[in-house]
Order: C-alpha cells, then sequence, then structure tokens
C-alpha cells in the first residue's frame, strides 16, 4: 500500500503533529506500507530553518524508511495571524505541486492547519485516490475561541470549506470522543468517523534517573520542579502561570520552568521581567531528542490551556509523554483531558484560570501519598495509551479503505 501524507510538521520539529504523524508512519513502514510524506524545512515555532536544512523549493530524504519531501515555504515565526496564513498557503500550493508527482493509493492530511487538509481534497479530485482526513483542532473555531480573529466572512468562508473537506473525504480521523460528537451534531456521518487518540512513545519517553547535570546546569538543585514543555502560544494562558508562580515566590522549595516557544513568547518573558519573577526559569525550544531529559528533573508537569468550551473537548498530547515517564501531573483543562487524567488518577486538575485552586490543587498534589500514588497510575495510563498501538488502529482504518 501507498501512502501519501500531507503535513506541514514534521521532525526535527517536535509538537504534537510532527511526533504523532512521525510515529504513526513509522509503524505503517515496519507493516510493509511504502509512505511518502510532504512537508517542509524544520522551522517551528521561532521561523529559523534547523541547522543542516535549507528553505529550497524541493529536496528528500528518509528518516526510518519514511520518504520525506520537503518543499518550499513562506516561514514566519508562530506568530501573526497574517503572515502565518501566508506561510499556510505557501505550504499547501508547494505540497500540492509535489504531491502531483506521487504515486499513491491514499492520501491523508492532517490539520492543524487548515489548508493541508484543502491540499488533501484537492488532490484526491485531481488523482481519483481516496483521501482521509484527520482532525487534530477544531479549526477555524479555535482561532476565533483564542481571539486572534472575530467571526467575520472570512471565517464563514473557512467554515464552509471546512465542511466541504468532511463531506468529501473517505474516512475521517479524530483524536478526541467530543470531536467526533460535534463533527455529527454538523451532519457527518458517524460510520466515517474514526477516534486514534494521542499517545506515548514508550521507548522515548520512559521513567528514568533525574539529570542531575542538568539540574546543577539550570541552579536548580534542592528545588521542586513544576515544568511546562510545549507551545508558548495564544491558546496555552501561560500568563496566568507566570502570575501564579509571582504569587507563589514566598514558597522558596518551589520552581517553575517553561520550555518552548509560540505566538506568546516574548509577550510572557516581557512579563516576567516586569513580575520579576525570581521562581521561573523560560527556555527555548529544545531538540525532540532532548524533551525526554528535561522532563526527567520534573516533579509535576503542567499541562493547562485558556478557560473556554472549546477546550473541553481537546486531550493535550503532553498528558502521554508526561505520564510516560512517570511524571504526576498538574492540569488546568476540563472535559475530556480531565476525565483521563482523574479515571487513572495520573495526577490532579485545578480549575482553568482560578488561582486559588491552582495553589490548592498544586499543594495536594505534592502531598507525598497522593504524588506517589499518582506517579504509580501514570505507567497504567501510558501502557493504555502505547503510540504504537494506536499507530496500527489508524493503519486499520486505511486498510479498510482497500476492503
Amino acid at each position: 500500500m501507498r501512502i501519501l501524507f500531507l503535513t506541514d510538521n514534521f521532525p526535527p520539529e517536535v509538537n504534537a503533529p510532527a511526533s504523532r504523524t512521525y510515529e504513526h508512519c513509522k509503524e505503517w513502514v515496519k507493516a510493509g506500507a511504502d509512505v511518502t510524506v510532504i512537508t517542509c524545512a524544520p522551522n517551528f515555532p521561532q521561523g529559523k530553518v534547523y541547522e543542516g536544512y535549507k528553505n529550497k523549493l524541493y529536496q528528500k530524504e528518509i528518516i526510518d524508511g519514511i520518504k520525506v519531501i520537503r518543499v518550499w515555504t513562506y516561514i514566519v515565526p508562530n506568530k501573526g495571524f497574517l503572515k502565518r496564513t501566508i506561510d499556510y498557503i505557501s505550504y499547501s500550493v508547494s505540497a500540492f505541486i509535489a504531491g502531483l508527482f506521487v504515486s499513491t493509493d491514499v492520501i491523508i492530511a492532517t490539520s492543524p492547519q487548515f489548508f493541508t487538509a484543502l491540499v488533501g481534497r484537492v488532490l484526491s479530485k485531481w488523482k481519483r485516490k481516496p483521501w482521509i482526513m484527520e482532525v487534530r483542532d477544531l479549526w477555524p473555531e479555535s482561532i476565533k475561541t483564542v481571539g486572534a480573529m472575530k467571526d467575520n466572512l472570512f471565517i464563514r468562508y473557512f467554515e464552509w470549506q471546512e465542511k466541504r473537506c468532511y463531506k468529501s473525504a473517505e474516512k475521517i480521523v479524530v483524536v478526541t470522543d467530543s470531536f467526533k460528537r460535534k463533527l455529527i451534531e454538523r451532519g457527518i456521518d458517524a460510520e466515517k468517523i474514526s477516534v486514534i487518540k494521542n499517545g506515548v512513545n514508550k521507548d522515548l519517553f520512559k521513567p528514568v534517573p533525574k539529570d542531575e547535570a542538568l539540574i546543577k546546569e539550570l541552579h536548580l538543585e534542592g528545588k521542586t520542579i513544576i515544568g511546562y514543555i510545549g507551545t508558548h502560544g495564544m491558546a496555552h494562558k501561560l500568563d496566568f502561570i507566570l502570575e501564579s508562580a509571582h504569587r507563589l515566590e514566598g514558597d522558596d522549595s518551589l520552581h517553575f520552568l517553561l520550555i518552548g516557544g509560540g505566538a506568546m513568547k516574548e509577550q510572557l518573558l516581557k512579563q516576567k521581567e516586569e513580575l520579576k519573577c525570581k521562581n521561573v526559569t523560560m527556555l527555548d525550544p529544545v531538540m525532540k531528542n532532548d524533551v525526554a531529559r528535561y522532563i526527567s528533573i520534573l516533579d509535576v508537569c503542567l499541562i493547562n490551556l485558556k478557560k473556554s468550551p472549546l477546550f473541553t473537548t481537546v486531550i493535550p498530547s503532553k498528558i502521554f509523554e508526561n505520564a510516560g515517564m512517570g511524571k504526576p501531573i498538574l492540569m488546568g483543562v476540563e472535559g475530556e483531558a480531565k476525565d483521563i487524567i482523574e479515571s487513572y488518577g495520573a495526577g490532579v486538575c485545578f480549575e482553568p484560570e482560578n488561582y486559588d485552586d491552582f495553589v490548592a490543587k498544586l499543594h495536594y498534589l505534592l502531598t507525598p501519598s497522593v504524588y506517589d500514588e499518582c506517579k504509580q497510575n501514570c505507567k497504567r495510563l501510558a501502557d493504555d495509551f502505547d503510540r504504537s498501538k494506536l499507530a496500527m488502529r489508524m493503519f486499520s482504518v486505511v486498510e479498510k479503505l482497500f476492503k
């Protein structure tokens, strides 16, 4: 079986879509599939091409048996709606042209960003091959939620295109049960929707001793480290975390470590300086192979999103990587993600953007008996969300198109 996968994020980038796509495709290659990925030069989130790569019209490489085609795009940092939209459109045009010359039996396109899904739909028509739409975010609804853009003519046009994609896709793969319910409410046939949630690569994210050399390098000896590793975007409400850290400065034992980049990074750095937060360290994004090293030094893994009904439908992928390493989770997300954490007992949830509840739940989680129980329960969660098993579940969705 020949699979063409469209995604504008792929390793060595380390965000959720890059990791999910790579780990799924790697398992499909092991299962005997011929997999080609069309992506761009790695640059997320800072908008700078990674060392060893160039933003060329067309370049090829093989990564773990996956044929990777990188196309030219208009590269900008992950901030600013207009420039990012031009970036997305440039990828869609380049990916469409490259895709015309790839022989395939099926096309898979992942969102966000939404223009990738549009390419999948158009290529499907041109090549007369079925396509699968992977929905990782309800876009454009999400950009309205974070305030990046208000409801207007353009948004309504994108919503119309979104529904056309849902209708034309042979199959739809969503990452949460809530997404499936929402699509059914919009009139999409339930039979064509499969739920394949995010998971963890247990070979990469597994319990290991703390990296004492890294703790010393960051001058965090003797601290209880509460860490967030991921995108610093409009949805993640890290300004609330900085404000909370500032109000906790009286407890010298606690230290917050925020690692990553994104649309809000510069504003967050400015806020940190204005608050004079001595108990917060902010670092740039780290390479994929170093993420586990940084998670190893954390005592508590922090996951946070803006308080919104939309975010009750999402399941942050950080849950699974942190659980894989046996790190108790402190999470400010309601809905389906909260249900997972509480049903497995892998951490404690606080009400998003509620400072008093944040502090109370943090101290509760650090109670030795609660902490140790959560640490043990993380293993059970990681076992149930093993990425290799989930990858083969998605592969079965692809195979059924030809049975």
